[in-house]
């Protein structure tokens, strides 16, 4: 299936197959309006070419043509049969696409280090989708492979990866708000990548290994604006040329508007069964391991998250002290991301601002106003719930950050934990070898000092950090505001050569009775 969906996706077969018969009439239909997104080279040069075969199209696609076609640069060969789709057309106007990706291939050339290579076998692929030109998407979709291999080879790194069984889906709806809802999964058995790295110059060389029983893909997408992205691949290739290109940007602008916002939010996730990494310091291990990523699209207040959780973990304690490893998490549930990500603004000022036929397009002052734009919506980076345990022990943190400007931070953090006692005993029986932990056994004893103790006898720290450099744990003042800087001192010609010299401060009315300086690392707890 994946190598059906983004063949088929760009081809978007503009005429509905209601009522169509299959002959060498509609195969020519076909064939213009696949040149539509591919151009007519692609047709003339035998990179595309639709057939009749039976009640269906076949359409082929020669790889090696398409090489062939290319400015002649660095050695390149490769060595891959001709791919092909049968397309059927349906009474609903639909199509009916079958194709049989079983395929051994291989690709040689010289990269920026030397020669690279690789080998790609697929065996027993197949797959089948029924695709609707109105939606310019598969309404569904299915296929298999009975298994993969890959290999390759670079200067200083080599992989191989085989996978045993595999299958796919996908279904699509129009979206309510415009646009194509669709969702995607896909499943591979017995998954195994190894590497190895040589490399003189770093000193590196060493091997790692990835296993899983069971590699899952799911996928979600809402308001996917597939049919403008289309429209913008025809405009492409019929104005290919620079002149018709500035010609008609009026249409290139309107094209564009019509895409936004691209999707609406899509989402993915990739889940690892009992995944297993070995290396040379030990074996790492999760009994469930997983990676998420969601992305609103172009919006005045985006939002973008990550998410990393692994349950059963085991780390590799051989270089690790014996105390240590009481401490070592076994479930983690990190999540973090952005908000309040304006691409909306950015994205419709450019649109308005640029001018193909002047030289910059967009005036030179142009990006600075577009970094202003985006930064007065005050884009933050956003922590949410995450956990990380072990046995007894749950440290947790959630909040969210804002940057004023590249250096000052302000926002809130709000950390908890649970057994806090067995830390300290840990660290207590580390400080009887190690000399680094006596050091730091006073500092985890003070750090209960900031914490509140919550009811069921977590210990909770509320950080508040302000743009002024100031920091406020739970309600006490741990550091101050930093000092203004007076950018006159020193300057002024009516006043001592002391205050230029020494760089006392008289903006600030002169210094406290005790001497006192709540600012910098000099800072005083205040309650």
């Amino acid at each position: 299936m994946k190598r059906v969906l983004p063949l088929v996706f760009i081809l978007a077969f503009s005429a509905p197959a209601v009522a169509q018969t299959v002959d060498s009439q509609g195969a020519k239909q076909l064939s213009d309006n696949l040149a539509r997104y591919f151009g007519k080279q692609a047709f003339e040069k035998g990179v595309l070419k639709v057939s009749v075969e039976g009640d269906a199209y076949k359409i082929a696609v020669d790889v090696k043509a398409l090489v062939s076609a290319l400015p002649e640069q660095k050695p390149f060969k490769i060595d891959l049969a001709p791919y092909a789709l049968l397309v059927k057309p349906r009474s609903d106007g639909s199509w009916e696409v079958t194709s049989d990706f079983s395929q051994t291939m291989s690709f040689e050339f010289n990269g920026p280090e030397g020669p690279q290579s690789m080998q790609v076998s697929v065996k027993d692929g197949k797959g089948s989708a029924v695709y609707d030109p109105n939606l310019a998407a598969f309404t569904s979709g299915t296929s298999s492979m009975a298994g993969m291999t890959m290999t390759s080879r670079e200067a200083k790194q080599q992989a191989d990866v085989t996978a045993g069984a595999g299958t796919a889906t996908i279904a699509a709806t129009k979206s309510a708000n415009g646009g194509v809802d669709f969702k995607a999964t896909q499943k591979v058995s017995s998954f195994v990548e190894t590497i190895k790295i040589d490399d003189p110059n770093s000193g590196m060389n060493f091997p790692v290994a990835l296993k899983t029983p069971e590699l899952s893909v799911d996928a979600n997408g809402k308001g996917v604006r597939t049919k403008p992205l289309l429209d913008l691949l025809a405009f492409a290739v019929a104005n290919e040329d620079e002149a018709k290109l500035k010609a008609n940007q009026a249409e290139l602008k309107s094209l564009l508007l019509a895409a936004l916002p691209v999707w609406e939010r899509i989402d993915g996730n990739y889940s690892f069964k009992d995944f297993e990494v070995e290396s040379p310091v030990g074996k790492f291990a999760a009994k469930q391991f997983s990676t998420a990523f969601a992305m609103d699209g172009i919006s005045p207040n985006g939002r973008v998250d990550y998410s990393i959780k692994a349950s059963g973990l085991t780390i590799p304690q051989q270089a690790l002290p014996a105390w240590s490893v009481a401490l070592l998490p076994t479930d983690i549930d990190l999540n973090f991301g952005g908000a309040n990500i304006d691409l909306d603004t950015m994205a419709r000022k450019t649109m308005e601002a640029f001018d193909l036929n002047k030289n910059p397009s967009l005036p030179d002052a142009f990006g600075k106003a577009l970094v202003e734009d985006f930064k007065a919506k005050k884009p933050k980076i956003v922590f949410g719930h995450s956990t990380v345990k072990n046995g007894g022990i749950e440290v947790a943190m959630e909040g969210e950050v804002y940057f004023p400007d590249s250096k000052k931070a302000d926002g809130s953090v709000t950390i908890d934990l649970a057994g806090y006692d067995r830390i300290v005993d840990a660290l207590k029986e580390a400080a009887k070898s190690d000399e680094q932990m006596v050091q730091a056994f006073p500092f985890a004893l003070a750090v209960k000092g900031f914490g509140k103790t919550l009811p069921d006898g977590r210990l909770e720290w509320v950080i508040n950090t302000k743009a002024d450099g100031s920091i406020v744990v739970n309600g006490a003042m741990l550091k101050g505001p930093d000092k203004v800087q007076d950018d006159n001192a020193g300057q002024d010609d009516n006043s001592s050569g002391d205050d230029g010299a020494n760089g006392t401060d008289n903006s600030t009315g002169g210094a406290d009775s005790d001497g006192g300086d709540n600012s910098g690392a000099g800072a005083k707890l205040q309650p």
